[in-house]
């Protein structure tokens, strides 16, 4: 067993390059055998012909035991036995804990009724707990957006109005009696429709479960629903978490509804951009919380790997999948983690840590490693990062200069192929995979069936290198409250996402058709407070957050 880390075994074999286009048959033919000495070339081993010889019979029985195991397959929403934890529990437990956050004061309605959907969760909630409005008003006001702006932003998979009504209803009572439950209270949010929500169907973005009706909730939306908070929508996602095309098409994003939201939190990302929904709950394997918040010029937060559990959520990549949420603030994102961290004695990867959340912006001596490599290589956003540099020195913050760690990408992503691949092997053989409305190279039918040559032994491989580079991106991260990096030069956001790190991303910038002004701040393993902190500081003392997209 690594050290700190258990990886997942993706059941493969050597030979699996000819076993997967055979049918799966009781009694393996001999045929394989003579096709393993070009078998054995392409994949670069270079062994005599007398070693090849003696493998055959061995080469036999492997492939007789990997038919066996694909004639009996295990239902995919069985968790693995073993768990991706790249990070020392006890260091992690002894996190220090506190939410002592304040609601704003003085806060009023807008004179302008169209500025209520723009408001954070904040004064949204103070309003509401002051009875200056209702969570019924502000549900039927984000049920009415969703009608009236969904179908330009291709948005909504399912508009859940009389269940958020009864929910808001229920909120304005337990209100106006006294029980307020929190800041999420009344508060109506959107789910990405991989989440389970107990009689909704959960499509994942394909046509073939557009009527898979859950039997329970995700955990994320039992505590949310505990909080007080009205799900009044399950939004689009792309094919299986990639991308953001979907069986209905292409999500669209508020500041030019010709392109796309990108993916593949698409329609999460698209609906609080467009002030359809105050926040949203999307996911991240890799990038897809990053990617959309930036096109879409909003705030998102990606919370360490082991921080949030997910259980209900559909599982692409069992050792990444991280789920966040998307949001106008970095407040917002905080409020909301609040709700959905630690575990739920359901998901074995979900420990717990301590989040000492409180309301001060002051970054006075906090430390943040620059990759100004990478930011410059961002040609569209330099002058403002630089900008944001200097505005963080002017907070106080302590600036260094750094690079990440060295590492190849490639095993990267090879561990991704193969763990989605498992995850969605059943779709594969029994022909799902063939009724996706995407079918290129690139999509994920064809990756599918490429990660079928992908070896057990290169795959944990790739593992151990991967525990190298969680402990040097640790070691990195440990010096700094921040790093600050764009979203997508470089390698920050591929090795952030596969070393466990926490990120927020925020506007840094005017949105333009050129690529989004866009910053990302990452952060040391259960580390969102400082994150969040930063991100606060600089988001007080701008505007470019508050902007909204023409015609919504």
């Amino acid at each position: 067993m690594m050290r700190r880390s258990v990886l997942f075994l993706l059941v493969a074999g050597l030979f699996s390059t000819f076993l997967h286009a055979q049918e799966p048959v009781t009694t393996p033919s001999a045929a394989p055998a003579d096709d393993l000495p070009a078998v054995l070339r392409w994949l670069g081993f270079n062994w005599s012909a007398e070693q090849v010889q003696q493998l055959k019979d061995q080469a036999l029985r492997e492939r007789a035991a990997l038919l066996e195991v694909r004639s009996n397959p295990v239902d995919p929403t069985v968790q693995q036995p073993l768990v991706f934890r790249p990070f020392d529990e006890t260091t992690v437990r002894s996190r220090p804990d506190g939410f002592n956050w304040q609601p704003p004061t003085n806060v009023v309605v807008p004179r302008d009724p169209t500025d209520l959907p723009w408001l954070g969760i904040a004064p949204l909630s103070a309003l509401l707990r002051s009875g200056q409005i209702t969570s019924e008003q502000l549900t039927r006001l984000s049920l009415d957006r969703l009608q009236q702006h969904g179908p330009t932003l291709n948005c909504t998979v399912t508009l859940l109005e009389e269940s958020a009504l009864a929910a808001a209803r229920q909120a304005d009572a337990e209100i106006r009696a006294g029980r307020w439950r929190g800041p999420l209270h009344g508060i109506p949010y959107g789910a990405k429709d991989l989440l389970d929500v107990r009689g909704t169907p959960s499509s994942w973005g394909v046509a073939v479960r557009s009527n898979a009706v859950a039997q329970s909730n995700a955990t994320v939306i039992d505590r949310l629903n505990a909080a007080g908070a009205v799900l009044v929508a399950k939004l689009s996602l792309g094919e299986l978490a990639m991308g953001d095309v979907w069986y209905a098409g292409k999500t669209r994003n508020p500041w030019n509804t010709n392109e796309g939201s990108s993916g593949s939190s698409a329609g999460s990302a698209a609906a609080v951009a467009a002030g359809l929904v105050p926040f949203a709950i999307g996911s991240e394997t890799l990038g897809s919380l990053v990617s959309p918040a930036s096109v879409c010029h909003i705030t998102a937060l990606r919370p360490t790997f082991g921080r949030v559990p997910r259980t209900g959520a559909m599982t692409l990549c069992a050792s990444l999948d991280k789920l966040g949420p998307l949001a106008r603030n970095a407040e917002d994102c905080a409020l909301v983690l609040q709700v959905i961290r630690g575990p739920d004695g359901l998901d074995r990867s979900v420990i717990p840590g301590g989040f000492a959340w409180d309301n001060a912006t002051s970054i006075q001596g906090l430390r943040i490693g620059v990759l100004r490599d990478d930011l410059t290589k961002d040609q569209a956003g330099w002058p403002r990062h630089q900008e944001t540099i200097e505005l963080l020195k002017r907070l106080g913050a302590r600036i260094e200069e750094i690079t990440l760690p060295k590492h190849p990408a490639a095993p990267l992503r090879l561990i991704l192929s193969a763990e989605a691949s498992a995850s969605f092997e059943p779709w594969v053989r029994d022909g799902r995979a063939e009724t996706l409305a995407q079918q290129a190279g690139w999509n994920w039918p064809n990756q599918f069936r490429a990660a079928r040559l992908i070896t057990a032994v290169e795959y944990l491989e790739a593992n151990r290198a991967r525990t190298q580079l969680a402990d040097a991106m640790e070691s990195l991260a440990v010096r700094f409250d921040a790093l600050l990096a764009p979203p997508w030069q470089g390698d920050a956001l591929l090795f952030s996402n596969f070393s466990g790190h926490p990120c927020v991303v925020i506007p840094n910038g005017a949105k333009s058709p050129k690529p989004p002004a866009t910053i990302t701040f990452i952060g040391r393993w259960f580390g969102e407070e400082s994150l969040l902190r930063i991100a606060r500081a600089c988001q007080a003392a701008s505007s470019w957050h508050l902007a909204r997209p023409p015609g919504f």
